[in-house]
């Protein structure tokens, strides 16, 4: 497969309910993107509406990879620090994979052209937090990642399941 990428393509009515759309489909197969499955669309949507405004009017922004059809098959968000001393690096938020697509390269090839457009928008570093318990760890690892910080528990998605929420980065420099 060929990957297209597009940093901050046009968020119209029809891009946003692909993204939730995605975002539910991700969760729901066993993604660790900000919500337990199972989830609807009603759910998810609030919180992308959160995260779309942080793109729409800054500083955050938006890259996604388009399928073959034309439908977005994965994104990312450059979430800004929205603090000077951190202007040097940014967070990338909601780190995405089709399931149908997983397994095939595209996470990897979605965090190459992030750490693309990073070096490009001269950024030092980028970091990523990942939900502990589904050797994520070991995805970004591979992408060049490592692990700078772990939360123990940090994360509770049902009583008695706590999660570390574990602090990756990767260097630009």
């Amino acid at each position: 497969m060929t990957h297209r990428f597009v940093l901050d393509p046009e968020l119209t009515a029809a891009l946003r309910q692909q993204l939730v759309t995605l975002w539910t489909e991700v969760t729901n197969a066993g993604g660790a993107v900000g919500f337990v499955a199972p989830v609807s669309e009603d759910q998810v949507r609030p919180v992308a509406d959160a995260a779309f405004a942080g793109i729409e009017h800054g500083p955050d922004r938006l890259l996604v990879g388009y399928a073959e059809d034309g439908a977005p098959a994965a994104f990312l968000i450059f979430a800004d620090n929205r603090f000077a001393l951190k202007d040097h690096w940014c967070v990338l938020k909601r780190v995405m994979v089709h399931p149908d697509r997983q397994g095939g390269g595209h996470g990897a090839a979605l965090l190459a052209e992030a750490e693309r457009i990073g070096r490009k928008l001269g950024l030092e570093a980028l970091q990523v937090t990942v939900r502990g318990g589904l050797h994520l760890e070991r995805f970004y690892q591979r992408c060049g990642y490592r692990e700078v910080g772990r939360l123990p528990g940090a994360l509770r998605l049902a009583p008695g399941d706590d999660r570390d929420e574990i602090l990756m980065w990767l260097p630009l420099l």
